[in-house]
């Protein structure tokens, strides 16, 4: 019998530490941090500490309590990581991340509050799908994962908001949502399709088969491009700020 597909291209053999890597989503997790790193750098002055913690602090709410949320609600990436654990880890994870924020608020100020505010909500809303799932769509994740990180992370360096921030969350908004809009159809790829037949007639006459890793395949590069490429720009952008 052949072994059923891996539910991700990152995901490792199930069981032990393996699972806890895969839920924790690595390349789309530092994609998403990324946005951290880009939001800061464009304050007229960096503070590695805010910058660091900022990062912590997303890397908690979205790197594992994000994460494990979503992998509590309907297993998708197979694990066999248990409920309680999953749950621990989302309320431990989740709870860090705001007392980062309200120590940050310290330094800051109150500005910070609305997004210490916005941030566990939109985890909650978008991974536990409430109130019937208006923010799980693409505009909720890309508004989420894309735009609020770039603009969290600006305020927390400039204590307040600029035009220069808000373009570029637009664009983290656009990315993101163009993630999405390949990672949709290379999750049903992966976990819910188990067979695809039909040929690909070309204008040469050429006949080629479809199947499965054919669709896949584009999608998935694409995706492997984006995540280490933004985090390369992600770092490149901030060694320029701090040295």
């Amino acid at each position: 019998m052949a072994e059923a597909p891996r539910p991700a291209f990152y995901a490792a053999k199930r069981g032990g530490w393996r699972d806890w890597w895969t839920v924790l989503h690595p390349p789309y997790t530092a994609w998403h941090l990324s946005y951290v790193v880009i939001g800061a750098s464009l304050a007229p002055r960096v503070h590695v500490s805010r910058l660091v913690a900022t990062v912590v602090a997303f890397f908690l709410a979205v790197g594992v309590a994000a994460h494990c949320l979503d992998e509590l609600h309907g297993r998708p990436l197979r694990t066999l990581i248990p409920g309680r654990a999953l749950i621990a880890a989302t309320v431990v994870s989740l709870a860090g991340a705001v007392a980062i924020g309200v120590m940050g608020v310290v330094t800051v100020g109150a500005i910070l509050v609305p997004f210490i505010v916005v941030g566990p909500l939109l985890v909650m809303a978008y991974n536990a799908e409430l109130f019937g799932g208006i923010v799980h769509t693409d505009a909720g994740f890309a508004a989420a994962w894309g735009a609020f990180p770039v603009l969290t992370a600006y305020t927390a360096q400039a204590r307040t908001l600029a035009w220069a921030p808000v373009l570029v969350a637009v664009g983290a908004f656009a990315l993101s949502w163009a993630q999405r809009a390949l990672s949709t159809p290379a999750r049903m790829l992966r976990r819910s399709v188990h067979g695809v037949d039909g040929t690909l007639t070309l204008a040469d006459g050429t006949v080629r088969h479809l199947d499965d890793r054919f669709l896949l395949a584009p999608l998935e590069r694409a995706l492997r491009a984006m995540s280490w490429g933004l985090v390369t720009v992600a770092a490149g952008i901030a060694v320029a700020r701090l040295t």
